[in-house]
């Protein structure tokens, strides 16, 4: 039977979220799985490491919902120089002599209020977003001029971790939840510029991912156990795992045969929204429920759901 669910990988750095989608479908067939429906929630970059949840079988229809989640991360900027990338990776663009009296924990602490809430967000150059029909990155990397329109996105919350000196260096550490669309490297960026310097991002660490959180996170070792042998279950969350945060909807044996045929549900007695629907412990569909009547968003087929 072809597994359903999600493996929670606590992504390594310098493998991309493609490269984690390859090892899971390689792990798959190494199980003897044969060839399985596999996606991620939610791109994370090479330098960046933590929570990729990876969506396997009837899982792999809810990946959209999870790539419109808040995501967490703990992130670490090295303040008084920008790279072109706004990362490690990139080349010195702008530096200053000292950051001295510039950047300490008081201004960072009166900084952080300013950036919590709705704010406008220019994306970094290198970027997935495609500009007439090319990925930014591409152009960058290729010596273009990128322009990016600037896009509204939603700090939840910022928090400041630590910061200290190495090597001459200022460096300190946030964790911020934000809204879908938010890039972390821009956030670095905006920050140091309110503080009156540069800077750009040494470390990236995704600590949750919609209901995903680090300490479900397995890593690529535990993984690669699987096409050892080491039963799939080890590291399987179920389906629903990631309907955690919205309501469930008990359906009787009839009402889970309507909504498997993607019929409409009328006269139930519940509040407006979305909900996720179940047979027993099975999950049977998502469904949006308006004045009392339940429309299928999107099904699952799932065994021993009832007929």
């Amino acid at each position: 039977m072809s597994p359903n669910g999600w493996i929670i990988l606590d992504k390594p750095l310098g493998l991309g979220s493609t490269q984690a989608v390859g090892a899971v479908k390689r792990v798959c067939r190494e199980a003897g799985l044969g060839k399985v429906k596999v996606g991620h929630g939610g791109t994370l970059d090479p330098l960046a490491t933590g929570v990729l949840p990876i969506a396997l079988g009837e899982a792999t229809k809810l990946c959209g919902r999870m790539l419109d989640a808040s995501k967490v991360y703990r992130f670490t900027t090295c303040y008084g120089i920008e790279t072109d990338t706004l990362d490690l990776e990139g080349k010195v663009i702008r530096e200053v002599d000292s950051v001295v009296g510039i950047v300490d924990d008081a201004a960072v602490e009166d900084v952080l209020a300013r950036f919590i809430g709705p704010i406008e967000q220019t994306p970094p150059a290198f970027s997935a977003i495609k500009v007439d029909g090319q990925r930014a990155y591409d152009l960058a990397r290729a010596g273009a001029e990128v322009t990016l329109n600037s896009r509204t996105v939603t700090i939840h919350a910022l928090d400041y971790v630590e910061s200290w000196w190495q090597e001459g260096k200022l460096y300190a550490t946030l964790e911020a939840h934000v809204s879908k669309g938010t890039y972390i490297r821009s956030l670095a960026r905006d920050l140091a510029h309110a503080m009156g310097t540069f800077g750009h991002v040494t470390m990236l660490r995704r600590l949750k991912a919609g209901p995903f959180g680090i300490e479900q996170a397995i890593s690529l070792d535990k993984l690669n156990e699987v096409g050892k042998g080491a039963p799939l279950e080890n590291v399987l969350l179920p389906l629903e795992a990631g309907l955690v945060d919205i309501p469930a909807l008990n359906l009787g044996p009839e009402q889970a045969r309507a909504i498997r045929q993607g019929r409409v549900l009328a006269g139930l007695p519940h509040t407006d929204g979305l909900y996720w629907a179940k047979a027993g412990t099975v999950p049977v569909a998502l469904v949006e429920l308006f004045g009392g009547t339940a429309t299928v968003v999107r099904g699952f087929n799932l065994p021993d759901v009832a007929e």
